[in-house]
Formats: C-alpha cells, structure tokens, sequence
C-alpha cells in the first residue's frame, strides 16, 4: 500500500482472505489450482521524450506539470524504476515475457525510440512491443508489427497492432481478425490478447462515428472472434491511462482491459501470473522513491479528477480469469 511516497508491504498472507491491513479493509486474490507455469509482465503508455504531462488539446483544464530544474525527464524516472521492478520478478530471474502495448513514445521519433530501446532491451529476446497511436504521430513504423504469436508454458500471447498512422483511434484489418481467429481455433493453451487500443462494447446504447477506441465495426468483429473460441481468456489494453475492466454480454465472462499509464499516477505496470487453472493480473505500481515522487505530484492533473479517473477499482487492478 502506499501513504503518499511511503510503502507499506504486508507479507505471508494467505490467498482469498480478507484483511484489515493498518485500517485498510481489502482481500486477497484467490490463487488458481495447479502449478504456477510461466509469468509475464506488461506496460503501456511510457511515453518517452515527454516533457509536460496533464495538457488535454482543447481544454483550459490543468494544471500542467513539469520536471524542476536538474531533475531527468520523468518518462526515464517512471520507466527506470518499472524495468527494475520487472527484473526483480520471479526471485531476480524477471519473467518469461515481457509486453509492451503502444505508445512507446510521445512524438514517434526516432530518438525516442531509441531512448525507449536503451530501457528496454535488457529483457532481450523476452521483449515483445506494438505501436500505439503516439508512435504513429508522424508516420514512423517502428513496432508497426501487424500480430505476433508468443506460445509459453501454459499460455498463447496473441498481440494485435491496432494503430492508424496519424490518428488517435484504432482499427483491425480483416487479415488480424482472421489470423487471431486461426489462432482461437487451434489453441490448446489459454490465449491472451494485446493491443494499445480497447474495443468498443457492441452493446453500447451509442455507436460514435470517431471512438477513441478500436472503431465499431471492427470491435463487433473482434467481438465475434473472441466469442466464438473457449480457449480466449481476455483482451488487455492500454491508451486510456486508466484502469479499467469490463464484461460485454457476448464473451461469457471474458474481461476486457485497461491498464493505466507507466508515465503518471498511478504509475503500474501489470503481472500476468499463468497457473494450470487459471490466470491472474495484479497491479503493480512503480514503488521507487523517485517514481512515487511524481506520479504522486500528477495527482493534481484534471483539476484533481485524475485519481478517481485513473487508479480504478480493485477489481479494475486486480483480477483473474479461468479458462472454460
């Protein structure tokens, strides 16, 4: 837990137990049966080259926030300290993957890509990435990789570019669809979906001509898809600096994901931990002191809005699905 930049962490507790930790009532995921098979790890919204966080175009809304003179830049603070705490995973050994879903960058450019590689590669051959619609802002097409098939113990990564070069929105071809459709059908592990944008719930009362998201005749696709495999266990995004999950009618229980922004408050990164009966995603926020030094000074951003924007729910953070 955190109490401004303080850390507060509770050991030995017990899975699917309910806490009262310093005041803070909460429970405890329930493990899923079976051996713990393979472990990865995400982050999206990193935002390299950065310098002014909390402008929305458009708006008067504030306030912008800025690093003070001598400090580095804060998407180098924020992405340090999350590299750390991802090496440190699975006892220093880090995990078997590691995701990166969209907007590696701020402008596309080509140095901060490169910056962005320089945090990254450490992870090697582990390391998978997809664009997101800041790394198109100028047409670039680094990580413009159409889908990728990761196969782990216990686990098919199935990651999806959904960037249109030039535009904040998202799209599916119908060749992604199609291939993600092959990969559903031959499956004989869960199957995880990535990509930066999140879909549009074709239950939705409205059907905006310009989403934010994945656009929605290609939502209602990927929708059907999802829908029509049983070895799917959920599709996880980023884009929206938020936390987020929900449940459309049509996937049975599936969830549909958001994970927040490494950059800004909360500052998360997430853990997929893949066991033989199911698999959970827990929040991580990035603990370093210097890390909770800004993301707690962008609490500020939106007028105060942005935490309640933001951090979500614990079942926005926390969670786990079964396969059927």
């Amino acid at each position: 837990m955190h109490v401004g930049s303080e850390v507060r962490r509770y050991g030995r507790l017990v899975p699917g137990t309910r806490y009262n930790l310093d005041g803070v009532v909460a429970s405890t995921l329930a493990r899923p049966q079976g051996e713990l098979l393979t472990t990865v790890a995400t982050v999206n919204d990193l935002h390299f080259g950065e310098t002014e966080c909390g402008m929305v175009e458009g708006t008067e809304i504030g306030p912008v926030l800025r690093v003070a003179p001598g400090e580095p830049p804060y998407p180098e603070t924020m992405n340090a300290a999350a590299v750390a705490e991802i090496t440190a995973l699975a006892g220093g050994a880090g995990p078997d993957a590691v995701v990166v879903k969209g907007d590696l960058t701020t402008n596309g450019t080509a140095d901060e890509y490169a910056a962005f590689l320089a945090h990254y590669s450490v992870f090697g051959d582990r390391l998978y990435q997809v664009r997101g619609n800041h790394d198109a802002k100028v047409g670039s097409d680094f990580a413009a990789t159409s889908v990728q098939e990761v196969v782990l113990p216990g686990v098919i990564l199935a990651i999806l570019d959904t960037t249109i070069p030039m535009l904040d929105s998202g799209r599916l071809s119908a060749d992604q669809l199609g291939w993600l459709d092959e990969v559903g059908a031959g499956a004989d592990r869960p199957v995880l979906v990535f990509g930066h944008h999140h879909p549009w719930d074709p239950d939705s009362a409205s059907r905006p001509d310009h989403y934010f998201g994945i656009n929605p005749a290609d939502s209602e696709a990927l929708v059907a898809v999802l829908s029509r495999h049983p070895r799917f266990a959920g599709y996880f995004a980023g884009h929206t600096h938020r936390n987020r999950v929900r449940h459309f009618a049509r996937l049975r229980g599936l969830p549909v994901v958001e994970v927040s922004a490494v950059k800004d408050f909360p500052g998360s990164w997430a853990e997929y931990r893949v066991y033989e009966g199911g698999i959970s995603q827990i929040h991580r926020r990035i603990s370093s002191p210097s890390a909770l030094n800004w993301s707690d000074r962008t609490r500020a951003m939106f007028s105060g809005a942005y935490p309640a924007y933001s951090f979500g729910s614990i079942d926005d953070r926390c969670l786990t699905t079964f396969v059927h």
